[in-house]
């Protein structure tokens, strides 16, 4: 009867570890799944968190270059302002230069 009891209980261990082997096989498969769930979880979060920053990105680049352009236009008017303000003077000035040229060209030294 003791012979029996043994393969019985060798059978019940080997049945009850093939169990075992099943739950933790069972365990990693889910586990794997889990984790392949997160990295594609995560992979998404990243991609929305980048083309968050991109169009963020995008939106500061558009702002400066629209400063930019006024600052040109700005620029543009003020060095056209100082032209203006530099032709209107020579020529408040240029019939005494002209005076002063005449003067020293006609003007023969003894």
């Amino acid at each position: 009867m003791d012979p029996m009891r043994g393969q019985g209980g060798i059978q019940m261990l080997l049945t009850a570890e093939h169990e075992a082997q099943q739950i933790v096989t069972a365990a990693r498969n889910l586990k794997m799944a889990r984790l392949k769930q997160a990295k594609e979880e995560a992979e998404r979060e990243v991609a929305n968190y980048r083309s968050h920053l991109e169009a963020e990105y995008q939106k500061h680049i558009s702002e400066s270059s629209g400063s930019s352009d006024s600052t040109v236009k700005r620029l543009e008017a003020e060095t056209e302002a100082k032209i203006q303000r530099l032709k209107e003077s020579a020529s408040k000035v240029s019939p005494e230069v002209v005076q002063m040229l005449l003067k020293y060209i006609t003007t023969v030294r003894t």
